[in-house]
């Protein structure tokens, strides 16, 4: 296994199963799991500088500039923890976030060395998102499909508490969508021609995208 820093970008649209596979992967390298929506919670609830200019302009329905964004991943991978690398998860989400990370890198004498991109398609996220149900009493996962509802493992409840969120409804999931491939389609293209882009068939089994995930990571 490689001695030098891994700094790994994982994308896949919503439904990828990509935070599962990130946990996974972070583990076995040792290396941590940075997430753009973990770090946004973190700066906003401890009230850190960069979380209240973000918070500035949250308050106003407004995005969040990728200067805010690009500062709170970059302080984050400073940390000692980050010495052997990092798996990115959210991040970049922009041309000009991938470009400020290379940047970075590079002025340290390192480079992202692998993004793995988790392909999935569109009719198999919808089926995926617009199929899970939670309990609202213990927030239970369970799907219509894969994993229907039996019992609660927490609670001597009937399926009276499920619920689908506003999130994984069809037609919102059918926008996130839209949205993803927006902002990643350019991502895609820029990581290809830099030659670290490894294309993963996300509609597979979890077990079988693991393992397609793993062979590439370990190349």
């Amino acid at each position: 296994m490689k001695t030098d820093p891994s700094y790994i970008i994982l994308i896949g649209p919503p439904g990828s199963g990509k935070g599962t596979q990130a946990a996974s992967i972070s583990q076995e390298l040792n290396i941590p799991h940075v997430s753009s929506g973990d770090l946004f919670r973190h700066n906003l609830e401890n009230e850190t500088d960069l979380g209240k200019k973000a918070k500035a302009y949250i308050d106003r329905g407004s995005l969040v500039p990728d200067d805010i964004t690009i500062a709170m991943v970059l302080e984050r991978l400073s940390q000692p923890d980050c010495v052997k690398g990092a798996l990115l998860d959210g991040f970049p989400r922009t041309l000009a976030q991938a470009e400020a990370l290379d940047k970075a890198l590079a002025a340290q004498g390192n480079q992202v060395s692998l993004v793995p991109f988790i392909s999935v398609s569109d009719q198999v996220v919808i089926q995926r998102l617009s199929g899970r149900r939670i309990c609202r009493k213990c927030q239970a996962p369970f799907h219509v499909d894969f994993n229907p509802f039996r019992s609660c493992p927490y609670n001597k409840c009937h399926g009276e508490y499920l619920y689908q969120r506003d999130d994984d409804k069809p037609q919102t999931v059918r926008s996130r969508l839209k949205v993803y491939w927006e902002q990643t389609s350019p991502l895609i293209s820029y990581y290809r021609d830099t030659g670290v882009l490894v294309e993963i068939n996300g509609d597979q089994a979890i077990e079988a995208v693991e393992a397609e995930l793993r062979a590439a990571i370990m190349k």
